[in-house]
């Protein structure tokens, strides 16, 4: 991995050439505590976006996997994050790209959608639905359950696998409870209104975390919905019904 600034933040990140195509950029935003590797690498996103002749750009975002860690809630604000991955498309000189993100990386590429249009040429929302308007989602209690001392005595069973999850994934827990208290952000109906460019909703049919993709997707002008089969929040990023429309999706768009 590389790493470049982010306005004093070290930011890490994955640049993946395809073997053959027309190398069309698309930059991956992952979850919250997750990292690049997790979301995109084991999943085969990368192998499947690379084979399909687009170079993949992936981060670990502020505070997960290899970049900087920092404890203050004020620093993982939605529009901040969303700057991170602006700066990296400035920092790799790429003008517009193609940017897909999942559950919080979903929220942050809605956020860079609407603050720099002309830097995202199309955007994947995977596990975000209405609540990206809503303001529901995941639990209250999952920063305590990072700050916990086992997550034996974490009672909240969502807060439970969160923790789980970060501590599988080697995550720092003190920065992923400060992100969980600073990066719940949401747009207003207004606000999603006004997102120009074309959107994938995609969300899986037994996924509770995210809220409806249609009832989101119909407040977009240019959006679609795309419903993952018997998937929930945790099993619908890497299923294949939703690589296959994620391409079709891709190739289909201006």
């Amino acid at each position: 991995m590389q790493t470049f600034d982010s306005d004093g933040v070290s930011i890490a990140y994955l640049d993946v050439a395809p073997k053959e195509g027309r190398a069309e950029p698309i930059l991956l935003i992952h979850g919250f505590a997750s990292n690049h590797a997790v979301n995109w690498v084991n999943t085969s996103w990368v192998r499947s976006l690379t084979g399909a002749g687009r170079r993949v750009i992936a981060l670990d975002n502020r505070g997960h996997g290899r970049s900087g860690k920092l404890y203050d809630p004020e620093a993982y604000g939605s529009d901040l994050m969303a700057e991170d991955a602006r700066r990296l498309l400035d920092h790799l000189e790429i003008p517009r790209a193609d940017v897909m993100g999942y559950s919080m990386g979903a929220r942050i590429t809605a956020f860079l959608a609407l603050g720099h249009p002309d830097r995202v040429r199309s955007a994947v929302l995977g596990g975000l639905g209405i609540h990206l308007v809503e303001g529901r989602g995941l639990p209250a209690g999952i920063s305590e359950a990072m700050e916990a001392p086992s997550r034996d005595t974490v009672a909240d069973p969502t807060a439970r696998m969160f923790r789980a999850f970060a501590e599988q994934t080697g995550s720092d827990l003190r920065a992923l409870a400060a992100c969980m208290r600073g990066s719940r952000q949401t747009l207003s109906r207004a606000e999603v209104a006004q997102i120009e460019v074309p959107v994938l909703v995609a969300v899986g049919t037994t996924d509770t975390v995210a809220g409806s993709g249609p009832a989101l997707a119909a407040l977009v002008p240019e959006a679609k919905a795309l419903d993952i089969p018997n998937r929930d929040h945790n099993l619908a990023v890497g299923d294949k019904v939703h690589k296959a429309g994620v391409l079709e999706f891709l190739d289909a768009r201006p």
